[in-house]
């Protein structure tokens, strides 16, 4: 009986003191919680989204900001979250309710212009209705082989967009300049619908080709005068990229035989020198095209939505003084950028040793104008209509390792990749696994968009891998439809997206049949690329960036989860 008693008791005093703790738990949870929130609602916070070209300096530069605990006129400390993206993507993001920024600052203006006719359509007002302050300039041109940029001229001669489109053009290549052994001019440029580069550098184009420097209509980007000039430069474009940084690491890497110029950004050229270590004779340098260039301005603009309180529009007025000081400018002159005071003397980096040209600024080289929505939409049609048209060969492996979610998010992403190609693209799928079928001959998409989407409703996976045999096939059929192409003077881009989740495990033809005997080398303008998808964590990566790397195209890995974007990136190198 004692020893019940004394159990009940210690049982008793033992809840007692559990209770006590619980009380003391919830009564420190609730007191962080009213701590974080007065704090919450004592901090003005920013989030800005910048471009990728200008993203170290401005990360560099925000942690200083941040630590001094700058002040709005309440007395809220001022603390900014930094964003980065590419311009292209920030829109599309903001559309789909993805992210709230305060700040946005992409490129060039041209890509709030193009923001702005999307959200009046859509919500009534435009997304920044004030003005834009310019943070740092960056200039957009080509980055070429400093030997080749040298046989041109540079950097003593002027070398505009003319010199680059009668270099492109011509069949005798570099006999023009003294230089037979390089043979023809390999151009390449990024995807001006992904790209802020690739978007400038081919508007750029426009302006220079019509001999103006701002006043540019849709009208005029689709004049018969600019048409012609992009023909030229499309159908002597080798390869494409989705973004300047993917593009040119590529270019360090191959070297001269996978191009020999594309357009970038002056901070693209020298990242691409520094990252690579690429030094002289065989580096690249910067060309600003003499008669006239995108002085990249880099615009800083408070958005104009529900969610940015007038608070947080007084920091980033606080946060914009800040990052136009005399520290923070200097600090861009160390991280490649051009300070927005011209009078500013540049200092190395930025010198003719690291490829940059510091003779030639906003004063000496017209800048152009950037252009509205409308007229940007012109100049993305006028290269979609010149652009040479793709042959694809979609290769799905649907063996029984595909079984699942992962068949079903691979038919979702070559769905959403068929809707991606442009008209005048023709695709043919393909299956393997024990066997290897397609799914009828090759087709303009819009037509064999449907018929994919009922076959996908139908194919179960199974069976074993049969990737080489279906490879080296899938190579055979693309260059049959190749030489009917010449026979018909059609000038067509030629591609394999080949997804696959596994090893080989069925094929009659060995790996080195494979390399050796099936894939092309990928050196000319005409030449197929494969665009390899490793699928999931059991996939051959390296068999398939092998692949990929073979014939100069990419090699991406993937799941279901990501697939369609992995699929939409790889419309963009087509």
């Amino acid at each position: 009986m004692k020893k019940f008693l004394f159990d009940s008791a210690d049982r008793t005093r033992t809840t007692a003191w559990a209770g006590i703790r619980l009380g003391i738990a919830l009564f420190i949870l609730v007191i962080i919680f009213f701590v974080k929130s007065f704090a919450e609602n004592n901090i003005e916070e920013i989030h800005f989204w910048t471009s990728d070209t200008k993203a170290e300096w401005v990360l560099e530069v925000t942690g200083p900001f941040n630590e001094a605990q700058h002040q709005t006129s309440d007395g809220k400390p001022i603390f900014v979250h930094v964003h980065q993206s590419d311009s292209g993507e920030v829109l599309p993001m903001l559309k789909a309710g993805e992210i709230m920024p305060t700040v946005w600052s992409p490129g060039t203006i041209a890509w709030v212009n193009e923001a702005n006719v999307e959200w009046q359509d859509l919500h009534g007002r435009p997304l920044v209705s004030g003005d834009c302050s310019n943070l740092v300039y960056t200039a957009i041109g080509i980055g070429m082989w400093r030997p080749m940029a040298e046989a041109m001229g540079w950097p003593d001669q002027p070398i505009g967009w003319g010199d680059i489109i009668e270099l492109a053009a011509d069949p005798e290549g570099w006999t023009i300049y003294g230089h037979p052994e390089w043979g023809q001019f390999k151009f390449g440029h990024t995807n001006p619908g992904s790209s802020n580069t690739g978007f400038l550098a081919m508007t750029s184009l426009v302006y220079n080709i019509l001999g103006i420097t701002e006043g540019l209509t849709p009208e005029m980007a689709k004049s018969n005068e600019v048409v012609e000039a992009f023909e030229k430069i499309e159908a002597n474009t080798y390869h494409y990229g989705v973004s300047t940084r993917s593009l040119f690491t590529k270019i360090a890497t191959r070297g001269p035989a996978y191009l020999h110029a594309g357009t970038n950004s002056e901070i693209g050229v020298m990242a691409t020198n520094y990252y690579n270590e690429l030094a002289p004779p065989w580096e690249l340098v910067f060309i600003i095209p003499a008669d006239g260039t995108f002085w990249s301005e880099n615009p800083y603009c408070v958005l104009d939505t529900d969610w940015v309180t007038d608070g947080q529009r007084e920091a980033a007025a606080i946060y914009l003084d800040y990052l136009l000081g005399s520290e923070a400018q200097e600090t861009a002159i160390d991280e490649w950028l051009r300070p927005i005071d011209l009078t500013k003397a540049l200092r190395a980096p930025l010198t003719f040793e690291n490829g940059i040209d510091p003779n030639k600024t906003p004063m000496n080289v017209p800048s152009l104008e950037s252009v509205s929505g409308d007229t940007a939409a012109a100049i993305q049609d006028v290269f979609l209509l010149t652009k040479k048209p793709a042959t694809i060969i979609v290769l799905i492996d649907t063996s029984g390792s595909m079984r699942g979610d992962k068949l079903g998010g691979a038919f979702d992403g070559t769905i959403a990749f068929l809707e991606s190609l442009h008209r005048d693209d023709k695709v043919q799928i393909v299956f393997f696994s024990d066997n290897i079928w397609d799914l009828g001959s090759v087709q303009f998409v819009g037509d064999i968009a449907e018929e994919f989407r009922r076959a996908s409703e139908i194919i179960q996976a199974s069976g074993n891998t049969r990737l080489y045999d279906a490879v080296c096939q899938t190579v055979e059929e693309l260059d049959e439809l190749k030489a009917d192409d010449e026979e018909s003077d059609e000038q067509r881009l030629y591609g394999i997206v080949l997804l696959s989740d596994g090893q080989d495990t069925g094929s009659n033809r060995s790996r080195g049949t494979l390399f050796s005997g099936c894939l092309p080398p990928g050196e000319s303008a005409d030449t197929l690329k494969i665009f390899s998808i490793a699928y999931g964590e059991d996939a051959d990566e390296e068999l398939l960036e092998q692949i990929a790397d073979q014939t100069n195209g990419r090699f991406y890995t993937s799941d279901p989860d990501d697939i369609e974007e992995i699929y939409r990136q790889i419309a963009f190198e087509q």
